[in-house]
């Protein structure tokens, strides 16, 4: 769930976001470890993101 947040909110702003979870196993699993993925070239907008909280 608050992986899909930071989705949200990086999507929000135009920044295309995938979640996938660290483990390998299929989505969905609410206590599994997620990574929020954004493209390289979008690395400073996340930061500008990231600072305005």
């Amino acid at each position: 769930m608050l992986a899909e947040m930071w989705k949200e909110l990086f999507e929000g702003e135009g920044v295309p976001a995938r979640i996938l979870p660290v483990s390998g196993l299929p989505e969905g699993r609410e206590l599994d470890t997620y990574r929020v993925l954004v493209p390289k070239d979008r690395g400073h907008v996340i930061e500008e993101i990231l600072r305005k909280l």
